[in-house]
């Protein structure tokens, strides 16, 4: 079989398992839902387009809009354990293989890119004192993505994770010094800056040492982008999320140390172990600070309290994937664990982190002021609520879960 039949076989395979799962996700009123917030932000960002404040950083928002996706690099090449015997004979000729996911992962995250740039461009145009052609702002984006997944790419090879982390910081910093200085600098400048410093970093990514084909490296990095998308599936429909990836985070290895010794909390301990090293803490924290900037962005208006509450509502059904850790693994039944447990420690550490949450991406509305104070301790209120009711609703239905299961 050729490589590339291979690859495209095994991606039809894999979402052959993901499609059929859409229609539940419709069901659940997503769809409705993001319908409601797109004509919402529609008529918000309208407004605010005939009211832009006199000096808006308009230059540090397009980098901060930009920056993320300009920089992603990932790429699906659907691995298997039974590879690295299968077809390491095969090695020199794997290109076929790959070329398909390395255009891939450069063509849907540029056609995200661009969608992006469309929508803020009235934003920058009507604020920049002198904005740039949008013809010129697409080829650079176009470019500056081809490097950053070049480079990533290329991490992806490397043979020490050491040099992995720094070229990757390496990349992060030169890909966002290079759109800065199209942002703020004139064009022949910039180009004459991204040329030189797009060579030379395309030259030093040679300095390392690679694999001709990282197949451990792949093979968990294609488990973790696999286990992402049962995670999302997750929210909607009771999968089971295998594969995820363990973070070390030492410097959180402390935590939970002090739940107390015994049958009935057992299962809290192991959970909160399992969270702080998930990848679920990661998208936690990203969406704290993503709700604390939009807050302090719009917390001088009533848009601030309804972003601070459809966020928190979003961070906490992400938390009710909390309750699949461990639930299909054979050994939560080889301990003597006391029913129930496992819904209880759910719901405790859902709540905790919930209420955390409810105050931190609040915290920043406080510090602004509103004309109405009422308005800003109101919106606390609300949040506190919500969370309140969110795990009534969950204890609601896992209870229901457990108790048709065992039937």
């Amino acid at each position: 079989m050729e490589l590339g039949t291979l690859r495209s076989r095994r991606k039809a395979s894999f979402w052959g398992k993901i499609v059929p799962y859409f229609p539940y996700i419709m069901q659940s009123g997503v769809a409705v839902l993001l319908f409601i917030l797109f004509i919402a932000f529609s008529a918000w960002y309208t407004s605010f387009l005939k009211h832009i404040p006199p000096e808006l950083p308009i230059h540090w928002i397009m980098l901060l809009i930009l920056s993320p996706l300009t920089i992603a690099a990932s790429f699906r090449t659907y691995m298997q354990p039974a590879d690295v015997s299968f077809l390491l004979p095969q090695e020199y000729r794997m290109k076929p293989y790959f070329m398909p996911a390395f255009r891939s992962g450069v063509t849907y995250k540029l056609i995200g890119l661009f969608i992006l740039l469309l929508a803020a461009w009235p934003l920058y145009v009507r604020s920049s004192p002198e904005p740039k052609p949008l013809w010129l702002m697409i080829i650079v984006l176009a470019v500056l993505k081809i490097i950053s997944s070049y480079g990533g790419w290329q991490e992806l090879r490397m043979v020490s994770a050491r040099a992995r982390s720094g070229y990757r910081l390496l990349r992060w910093s030169l890909v966002i010094l290079m759109l800065a200085a199209w942002l703020w600098q004139p064009p022949l400048r910039s180009m004459i800056f991204t040329l030189l410093v797009g060579i030379n970093y395309v030259l030093s990514l040679r300095m390392a040492i690679k694999h001709q084909v990282p197949w451990e490296t792949l093979i968990a990095t294609e488990r973790t982008q696999a286990s992402r998308v049962s995670l999302v599936l997750g929210w909607f429909v009771d999968i089971p999320a295998d594969g995820q990836r363990v973070y070390p985070r030492r410097w959180l290895s402390g935590t939970g140390n002090r739940v107390p010794w015994g049958q009935k909390d057992a299962f809290r301990y192991l959970l909160i172990k399992s969270f702080v090293r998930s990848e679920l803490l990661g998208i936690m924290v990203r969406l704290a600070l993503l709700g604390m900037l939009l807050v302090w962005w719009t917390g001088g208006s009533l848009w601030g309290p309804a972003i601070y509450l459809f966020l928190l509502f979003a961070s906490c059904m992400q938390l009710s994937t909390l309750r699949k850790m461990h639930r299909d693994s054979p050994a939560a039944s080889f301990y003597p664990i006391p029913p129930g447990a496992s819904i209880e420690a759910a719901l405790r550490l859902m709540f905790g982190i919930g209420l955390a949450l409810a105050i931190l991406m609040w915290l920043p509305m406080l510090v602004l002021g509103m004309a109405q104070l009422t308005i800003v301790l109101a919106s606390l209120a609300v949040g506190i609520v919500l969370v309140f009711l969110l795990r009534s609703r969950f204890a609601r239905t896992w209870k229901k879960e457990e108790d048709e299961d065992e039937d």
